[in-house]
């Protein structure tokens, strides 16, 4: 079963919204492009409470991407984005997504942020992602979206903990902080990770 994970492909992430990623539209068409040659798409939505506790605005004298400690780990503090429900929480409206079997929602739970879309950042709780994607016989996993170096990264090495084969195909995902990334691929390449190009897929 070839599976692509399609991750947070959201409006607030697109260069117009609220915590913009630099040319994340320019995915969508390469996510589109790719779709006929898996038989099985998931995507996920980061899907907060207006209250949560990873954004600035709920904490007094605090500004966007500081650092602070949060229940025992350091939590960035981020502009409000993919609040349930807006505008901005919605997949970009030109992605294709008739062909989406399940979308898994984090990042719901107010004290606890939630890069990956197996696991809150505490890994306190799964998604169900793990069991779903067992349960349809996917072994190799491929990702593409938003952000390479933050959910991308953080649901692959999650994805790799649970005994997946993985792929992340570089042209269909765009970083927040391309320097970072960088230090990242060699992380992923360690983890044995497969960087691929939406080219090279048969």
């Amino acid at each position: 079963m070839k599976t692509l994970l399609v991750i947070d492909v959201q409006n607030d992430f697109m260069p117009s919204g609220s915590l913009a990623v630099p040319d994340g539209d320019n995915i969508v068409p390469v996510i589109n492009s790719i779709q006929d040659k898996f038989d099985l798409i998931v995507a996920t939505q980061d899907w907060h409470p207006k209250t949560h506790s990873s954004f600035a605005v709920n904490h007094d004298n605090k500004s966007n991407f500081d650092s602070i400690e949060w229940r025992g780990k350091l939590q960035t503090l981020w502009p409000e984005h993919c609040v349930q429900g807006s505008k901005g929480a919605e997949l970009h409206p030109e992605l294709d997504t008739t062909k989406y079997e399940a979308i898994f929602r984090k990042g719901t739970d107010i004290n606890i942020d939630s890069y990956s879309a197996f696991y809150d950042n505490n890994h306190l709780k799964a998604t169900g992602l793990t069991g779903y994607l067992k349960e349809k016989e996917a072994k190799k996993l491929y990702f593409c979206g938003l952000a390479s170096d933050i959910c991308v990264y953080f649901s692959i090495r999650d994805a790799i903990q649970e005994g997946f084969k993985c792929y992340f195909i570089e042209d269909a995902a765009k970083p927040l902080d391309l320097e970072v990334f960088e230090t990242i691929k060699i992380k992923m390449v360690a983890m044995g990770v497969h960087i691929i190009t939406s080219k090279s897929l048969k």
